[in-house]
């Protein structure tokens, strides 16, 4: 399954990276539990300090013990202590169970925020510093994402990262399936092999018969990817048809409107119309990659930039907080974290998410009934 969506979001780093108050305030906005390793282990096991009195081989076994368990468990927000990723044992269940987030921190501010809190691996500067360099290679080959911040850490969880570089597409053995009018606007570099399939912009591509084109159409094996290219209208119809060809293929997007960035493209919902309604033929299928360009929108119609506002809107008020007084990339980047967060709460539309339909549900009533 695609990031955390389905497993654990498994908080990685050095001692005093913020593991902990991150993982409460991530816990808090998923609305899963939390489990801090070192916390578990002092309410049942004694002080840390203690424990490694006694040696450190016995703490690492305890700890080992500890995460396990919380890997075993419902799926969770989990905050590790700075070494329990040592444990090849550990490392094996993580892969297995969980995405790994690694928090970021530099050498000097985690030393400023331990080097008087009494921990035992924290008492001489010095061996700091190399107890630092030595972890470091073991949690880069572990982080299936990377932050700081948790608006850093629920985008990574969902694969949404800021972009720079507009249509330049960096997968081989792919499928582009893009709004025609897009293509039009925009050059599109490609590598070598990538096929492109465009699709009638809004509404009019989200039908049986745009479908049952592109599956005659596409070349690509279960290895391959399809990439959305578009609006939300693009990047549904190319969602269902990744998640249908084949059974089910790797998909990316690239939202080039503001609705596509702060929601459509977000949260694995697929699908097409039928004569019936909107949107009543689909798949949950998240997509691997979600590339943000606020570049893209500059154009971007100032009706459609309208839409994407209202959106907006919609977003700060379920976050109680003012995302449309921010610049672009910023609001973009908090709208797409908030939507993150609900989602991976209710990954499958059962329950919170629902939160997020905000008049949408009403509205496709007079909209099918007006055509």
């Amino acid at each position: 399954m695609v990031g955390a969506v389905d497993k654990h979001l498994a908080l990685i780093g050095f001692m005093g990276a913020g593991k902990s108050q991150l993982g409460q305030e991530l816990a808090r906005l998923t609305e899963r539990p939390f489990v801090d390793t070192d916390e578990e282990i002092e309410k049942r096991f004694g002080p840390i300090g203690e424990l490694f009195e006694r040696g450190e081989p016995e703490f690492r076994r305890i700890e080992e013990q500890v995460v396990a368990e919380a890997l075993a468990g419902p799926t969770a927000v989990i905050a590790l202590g700075g070494g329990a990723t040592l444990s090849e044992t550990t490392q094996e269940r993580l892969a297995s169970s969980a995405f790994v987030a690694l928090v970021e921190v530099d050498v000097d501010t985690a030393w400023e925020r331990v080097k008087e809190k009494g921990r035992p691996l924290a008492q001489d500067r010095e061996q700091f510093g190399k107890l630092f360099t030595e972890r470091a290679d073991v949690y880069e080959s572990l982080a299936d994402g990377w932050g700081n911040t948790k608006e850093g850490l629920l985008l990574s969880s969902l694969g949404i990262a800021s972009w720079r570089y507009g249509l330049r597409i960096p997968y081989a053995d792919a499928a582009i399936v893009a709004d025609e009018r897009v293509l039009d606007l925009h050059d599109l570099h490609l590598v070598p092999g990538v096929s492109t399939h465009r699709v009638p912009s809004g509404e009019g591509a989200k039908t049986l018969e745009v479908v049952e084109r592109l599956w005659d159409e596409l070349k690509i094996g279960r290895a391959g990817w399809i990439v959305g290219i578009g609006g939300g209208s693009t990047t549904d119809v190319a969602g269902f048809v990744a998640a249908t060809h084949l059974r089910g293929v790797r998909w990316a997007v690239i939202p080039t409107t503001l609705v596509g960035m702060v929601d459509a493209a977000i949260g694995g919902k697929t699908g097409i119309n039928t004569r019936d309604g909107k949107n009543l033929a689909g798949a949950f299928h998240y997509p691997r990659d979600v590339k943000l360009d606020p570049g893209l929108l500059e154009t971007l119609p100032d009706e459609e930039r309208r839409a994407g506002m209202a959106e907006v809107v919609k977003t700060g008020l379920l976050a109680g907080a003012e995302l449309w007084s921010l610049p672009d990339e910023d609001m973009i980047r908090a709208c797409a974290a908030f939507k993150a967060a609900v989602c991976l709460s209710d990954p499958y539309d059962r329950g919170r998410r629902a939160i997020l339909n905000l008049g949408h549900t009403f509205a496709h009533a007079p909209e099918a009934g007006s055509g």
